[in-house]
């Protein structure tokens, strides 16, 4: 099944939808490609997303997410061990990272099919974090679903938000996913106006990464 088949509403919202499993579940289940743009991750952020994305399991998919420069420190820890350019004497081994589902993680990105940039703030213009909630999956027939407005991510029933999630598809809103799709590869691509983008790797070289407290974090 593609993206077009999918029965999708043009917003979503907590009183009345269930987010998660009525368009995250189904749009990853049906995707080749996922970006997205958010404020925090974690390593059971990412996790997550790779048993929801069915062709992940199967080495088809690939996804690549911008994200502000604050983790918490077990995360950041664990993160920059799983980087493939990461230069240690330590081993990966299952029971550090905890259970199969950070195995495949570790795969993932060994393998590039999960790449991770760093976005920072550079102007007086901004004074607070990289924040932007944008999300891109691509499917195999080239059909593009985008939506702006959710932080959530990891599917837990105990830590949703109260949101709403605007959807946008290229059957229907192509001048708005193609918005979408070159705001995303201009900051991929370091073009954008008021913030930076560092690779994952030469953040964490050049000591951009910063620890948070974990009460900071309302990315769960």
């Amino acid at each position: 099944m593609g993206l077009r088949e999918l029965s999708l509403k043009e917003e979503y919202r907590s009183d009345r939808d269930d987010i998660i499993s009525e368009f995250f579940i189904p749009c990853l289940s049906n995707c080749i490609e996922y970006d997205r743009c958010i404020k925090y991750v974690s390593v059971e952020s990412f996790s997550t997303l790779t048993l929801g994305f069915e062709n992940f399991v199967k080495n088809q998919a690939k996804m690549r997410v911008i994200t502000g420069h604050r983790f918490r420190a077990s995360d950041l820890n664990v993160l920059t061990r799983m980087m493939p350019n990461h230069k240690s004497e330590f081993r990966f081994n299952l029971s550090f990272f905890g259970s199969d589902k950070n195995k495949l993680l570790k795969d993932m990105i060994t393998n590039h099919k999960l790449e991770v940039k760093i976005a920072i703030p550079n102007s007086e213009e901004i004074v607070g974090s990289f924040d932007e909630k944008i999300g891109i999956f691509l499917d195999e027939n080239d059909d593009v679903v985008a939506f702006a407005g959710t932080s959530s991510e990891t599917f837990s029933t105990q830590n949703r938000n109260f949101e709403s999630v605007d959807i946008f598809t290229s059957w229907n809103d192509k001048s708005r996913v193609e918005t979408k799709i070159k705001d995303f590869e201009e900051l991929w691509e370091n073009k954008t106006k008021y913030v930076e983008v560092y690779d994952f790797d030469y953040a964490e070289k050049n000591n951009l990464l910063k620890y948070t407290s974990p009460w900071a974090l309302e990315f769960t």
